[in-house]
């Protein structure tokens, strides 16, 4: 897997903003990626370094569409903390 395929998009929520002032940033994530992955995709994209990486697998919810019931996609999500002192710049001010 290509290190550019590895970051879906960043999660911008009340949850992960709130986690900024930690150091913590979330990403969206490629089903197929693993720590090592996000950690390598991250330093490489961004130029900073990576002190751990939690990753979550968000099961799909069901939804209404109109009469019926469909689930919607499970995905996978990864919270990286970084060094103190790194922050990501794309993620200030949002």
């Amino acid at each position: 897997m290509h290190l550019y395929d590895v970051l879906r998009r960043p999660l911008v929520t009340e949850k992960s903003t709130t986690l900024q002032i930690q150091g913590k940033y979330a990403f969206e994530i490629a089903k197929e990626a693993n720590k090592p992955q996000v950690k390598q995709a991250v330093e490489q994209a961004f130029k900073v370094k990576v002190s751990t990486v939690n990753v979550i697998i968000v099961p799909g919810k069901t939804r209404r569409v109109g009469r019926r019931l469909v689930q919607t996609r499970p995905w996978k999500k990864a919270v990286v903390t970084l060094r103190p002192g790194n922050k990501i710049e794309f993620f200030e001010g949002v």
